[in-house]
C-alpha cells in the first residue's frame, strides 16, 4: 500500500483542527509515539502526532487522512505487548491523553461513562464509596488506558470470575474510518438490535474505527477476599490442580494465578521481598471474594485442602490488605522483573483449553531446554492464558537470538493449535504476531475478517498493517 506523506500543508491544517499547540512533529519529541513495550525492532516513527479533545476532532482528521490518503494509528497509554499503538506506515498518530475525563457516574443503572485516555485504574478510584467496582481491569491498570483495553478487549488477573473487557462494554461512540461518528449500544443491558457492532469493535485493536467514549457496566463490590498464595514442589504439580478446583470444589475463584519458580524468585529479587520461594518449584494465587465472611473463609478453606490433597507445599493465606498487596505486587511486576534479567526477550500470550494447561507447560519446558533458553511460565492459569516469555542466551548473538525466536515462536504457536488454543488471549496480533496468524487460524477466517476491514475502511488508513496485511484497490 503506498500511502502519502504528512506535507507541512497537511500539518498546518492539522493545527487549524486542534490547535497548533497539539501538534507534535519534532523527532525527538516523537519518538515516545514509535513504540510500546514491544521489542525495539518494531519501532516505526510518525510524521505526526495529534493530541484532540474532542470526537468531532477526531471525525476532522479522519476525513482529512481519507482525502490525502495519509494513515492513522489511535494511541492510548503505550503499555501494549504487541505493537498495536506502533505507526507501521508513519503517518498522523491520533493520542487520547487529553481525552482522559469521567463524563458520568450513572448510580442509579450501575454504569460508568468515560473517554478513552482515562487510566483504568482512576475508574475505581473515583467510584471508592460507591459500593460499585469496574471489574474487567487488566494487570497493566495503574498505566493503560481505557481505550487501549478496548481496542485488545484487554484480561487480567480476575477473568476467571469477573470476565474480560468486552463483558462490560454496553456502549461506544466511535470515529469511523470515513469519518463519522456513530453511537453503538448504549445504557442497556440487553439490545440485539441488528448486528453487534460494538463487540465488533472491541478488540479490533483499532482496525475498524477510533473508540471517543465508552459506556461500561459496573459490578457491585464484594465485601470479603481472601488470597491464598500455594507452594507446590514442581509445575505439573501446581497447574494439573487448576481444573480441579472449580470441579470438584464447585467453587469459581476470582483468580488463579500460576508462577513458575524463577518468575517468582525474579521478581522477589527485584522487589526486595522475601517470599518463601525456595523450596517451591512454582506458585498459584488463588484469590475468592464474596458478600459473606463466613463463607468466603469457607470456600478459602476448601481449596486450602484440595491443595494439601495435591500436592502443595505449604498454603500461606493473606486475609487483610498489606498481605495481599505483598503477594500481588510480586504477581503484577513479573515482566518489569524479567526485562531487568534480560532486556531482549520476547513476552508471550498463549491461551490454550484448561483441561490442556499441564501439557502446554510441560512442553514449554521441552522447547526451552531443545533451544538452550528459559522460558519463565506465568499468567492466568484460571483461564487458560499463559505467558510464556523466551529470554535470550546471554552467550548468544543478536542474530542468533533472532533465529532461535523465531524456532521457539512456532514450536509454542504450533503446540497451541495441536491442544486447541490460540496464539493470544488478551494483547493482541498487532504487528508483533501477524506473520502468525495462519497458524491457528484458518484462511476462510482470515478472509472473513479482511473484508470487514475493506467494507469499513475502503482507503485502509486505520492502523494499517496490524492483525494481517491488506492491498487496497482504492
Amino acid at each position: 500500500m503506498k500511502y502519502n506523506q504528512v506535507t507541512p500543508a497537511i500539518v498546518s491544517q492539522l493545527s487549524d483542527i486542534v490547535g497548533k499547540k497539539y501538534i507534535i512533529t519534532d523527532e525527538e519529541k516523537m519518538s515516545t509515539y514509535s513504540h510500546d513495550e514491544t521489542p525495539p525492532q518494531y519501532a516505526h516513527m510518525p510524521e505526526a502526532v495529534v493530541i484532540p479533545r474532542k470526537a468531532e476532532e477526531i471525525a476532522e482528521i479522519v476525513k482529512l487522512a481519507n482525502r490525502e490518503l495519509i494513515p492513522i494509528t489511535p494511541r492510548g497509554g503505550g503499555t501494549g505487548l504487541s505493537g498495536g499503538s506502533i505507526p507501521s506506515f508513519g503517518g498522523i498518530v491520533i493520542s487520547f491523553e487529553r481525552m482522559n475525563s469521567i463524563l458520568e457516574i450513572d448510580y442509579n443503572n450501575m454504569l460508568i461513562v468515560v473517554e478513552p485516555g482515562v487510566i483504568t485504574s482512576e475508574i475505581n478510584v473515583s467510584l471508592e464509596g460507591s459500593g460499585l467496582f469496574y471489574a474487567g481491569y487488566p494487570m497493566s491498570l495503574l498505566s493503560c488506558f481505557i481505550g487501549g483495553n478496548v481496542a485488545e478487549d484487554a484480561g487480567g488477573g480476575k477473568a476467571i470470575k469477573y470476565g474480560v473487557t468486552s463483558r462490560y462494554v454496553i456502549g461506544l461512540e466511535i470515529v469511523t474510518p470515513t469519518g463519522e461518528i456513530v453511537q453503538l449500544g448504549g445504557k442497556l443491558v440487553k439490545d440485539v438490535t441488528g448486528y453487534n457492532l460494538k463487540q465488533l469493535i472491541v478488540g479490533s485493536e483499532g482496525t475498524l474505527g477510533i473508540v471517543t467514549k465508552i459506556i461500561l457496566k459496573l459490578s457491585p463490590m464484594p465485601r470479603y477476599m481472601v488470597d491464598l498464595l500455594v507452594l507446590f514442589k514442581d509445575t505439573r504439580s501446581a497447574i494439573r490442580l487448576v481444573p480441579k478446583i472449580m470441579m470438584e470444589c464447585g467453587i469459581t475463584p476470582t483468580s488463579i494465578e500460576y508462577m513458575d519458580q524463577l518468575s517468582v524468585k525474579t521478581t522477589c529479587d527485584y522487589l526486595n521481598e522475601s517470599l518463601p520461594y525456595h523450596n517451591a518449584g512454582a506458585m498459584l494465587l488463588i484469590e475468592v471474594d464474596g458478600n459473606k465472611e463466613e463463607h468466603v473463609d469457607a470456600d478459602a478453606d476448601l481449596i486450602g485442602e484440595l491443595c494439601f490433597q495435591n500436592e502443595a507445599i505449604e498454603v500461606y493465606v493473606a486475609d487483610n490488605n498489606t498481605t495481599r498487596e505483598r503477594i500481588w505486587s510480586v504477581r503484577r511486576n513479573i515482566d518489569e522483573a524479567l526485562r531487568i534479567l534480560s532486556p531482549v526477550q520476547t513476552d508471550e500470550d498463549t491461551v490454550v483449553p484448561i483441561a490442556a494447561i499441564t501439557e502446554f507447560v510441560e512442553e514449554i519446558e521441552k522447547i526451552a531446554e531443545k533451544y538452550n533458553i528459559l522460558i519463565p511460565s506465568f499468567g492466568h492459569a484460571g483461564d487458560g492464558n499463559l505467558h510464556p516469555t523466551l529470554l535470550k542466551n546471554p552467550d548468544s548473538t543478536m542474530e542468533e537470538w533472532f533465529e532461535t525466536e523465531e524456532k521457539a515462536l512456532r514450536d509454542i504457536y504450533g503446540l497451541c493449535k495441536k491442544l486447541g488454543g490460540k496464539i493470544t488471549g488478551e494483547h493482541g496480533i498487532g504487528c508483533k504476531r501477524k506473520k502468525y496468524l495462519n497458524i491457528v487460524t484458518s484462511e476462510a477466517e482470515v478472509e472473513m475478517m479482511k473484508k470487514i476491514k475493506q467494507a469499513l475502511d475502503p482507503n485502509n488508513i486505520m492502523n494499517p498493517g496490524k492483525i494481517f496485511d491488506i492491498t487496497c484497490s482504492s
